[in-house]
């Protein structure tokens, strides 16, 4: 799996880019606020439809302009692709697989397939619950579809059953809609609890032993899935999980009442993450816990190439600057086989790796 070019129109800070990559390693390099993120964030778009750091589509298109366009160059399963996104400030976007348009984004799953690690996630460990949901919630999107879809959708009911609750006092005829709300909601949170359990369970197949290599032997990392408390096995079939659900929002409708709040649901999912039997977010350091998250991020990598045969597309923005020599090393040597994109200041970063090419950029130019 590798992206073999990129076309950019109105993207960030590029007016235009057209860019031809290695099979291999793909060094961005250039001074700060050039563009280098923005590039790692337009193929990590292709893959997902969604960007790490915009909440609206609109954020990504260079200002004064209305329009813009992402067109890769894909080979994947054999074959190759042709991976179109237009973002529009009036409209909504538009995602186009070898010239057909797709009715959502969860049908580019399995095409472009990539695993963003910037430095933001070197936190991942430290930071509340809602990252590592994010975590899981873009892992397994590139995976499963069906999981893609059924996250669009709680999303959408939480957002009105938040409003429900929010505005019931003032307007009491908004409760008759909350039982289908309540309803749909217990179906689709099914859903996703199935899928993040199993694949918290395909991450500790992996994460322990990077883990355990990083650290010499001397640390044993273990995870844990949270999720609602009434629900006994989150890896059991939705069916058995939707009944516990139902029945976790029933004991707590008279508190969502009350607090006007959304209390039950996988919204509030978590990974706790042990070392040596202890809490990391609580107890562990910066080192190790900044270790375990690469440790994360490197198993995903791995579940993957398992899952599809095929090494993801893996980009490295501006992280190697955030780790002390013994992590960049390790990451290095942990990144042979597959696509690599590494963004940073200095072009000698090259030197670490074996072959690839190396890419200037500046004011959102190809130099």
């Amino acid at each position: 799996m590798m992206v073999k070019g990129l076309e950019l129109d109105f993207f960030r800070n590029y007016v235009h880019l057209e860019a031809k990559f290695d099979p291999g390693v793909n060094l961005i390099y250039g001074e700060n606020a050039q563009g280098k993120t923005n590039l790692l964030e337009a193929l990590a778009y292709l893959s997902t439809a969604r960007s790490h750091r915009a909440r609206y589509d609109k954020e990504m298109i260079l200002l004064g302009v209305d329009d813009a366009f992402i067109k890769g160059q894909i080979f994947s399963r054999e074959r190759d692709f042709t991976l179109e996104a237009r973002l529009s400030r009036g409209k909504s976007r538009q995602l186009y697989s070898n010239g057909v348009r797709l009715k959502s984004a969860g049908e580019l799953s399995g095409i472009l397939t990539t695993v963003l690690f910037c430095p933001e996630d070197l936190y991942l460990i430290r930071e509340g619950g809602a990252a590592r949901r994010k975590f899981l919630d873009s892992a397994i999107c590139q995976l499963r579809p069906k999981y893609a879809q059924a996250l669009a959708e709680f999303n959408r009911l939480y957002e009105h059953k938040t409003r429900i609750l929010r505005d019931w006092p003032e307007n009491p005829s908004l409760l008759t809609t909350l039982d289908d709300f309540n309803l749909r909601l217990a179906q689709t949170g099914a859903i996703l609890i199935h899928y993040r359990a199993h694949f918290v369970k395909r991450l500790m197949d992996h994460a322990p032993a990077i883990h355990a290599d990083f650290s010499g032997g001397r640390e044993e990392l273990s995870l844990t899935y949270e999720t609602v408390s009434t629900v006994t096995d989150p890896q059991a079939q939705p069916r058995a999980i939707l009944d516990q659900l139902l029945d976790h929002q029933e004991r707590h409708r008279q508190a969502e009442l009350d607090s006007r709040q959304c209390l039950s649901g996988p919204h509030k999912d978590d990974v706790a993450v042990f070392l040596n039997g202890m809490s990391a977010k609580m107890y562990g350091s910066q080192g190790q816990t900044r270790t375990a998250a690469l440790s994360l991020k490197l198993a995903q990598r791995e579940i993957v190439q398992v899952e599809t045969g095929e090494w993801p597309v893996l980009l490295l923005d501006d992280v190697l600057s955030e780790l002390d020599p013994k992590r960049q090393a390790f990451v290095l040597n942990r990144i042979q086989g597959g696509q690599v994109f590494i963004t940073c200041c200095e072009e000698d970063k090259l030197d670490c790796l074996d072959g690839g090419k190396a890419f200037h950029i500046k004011d959102g130019k190809l130099i």
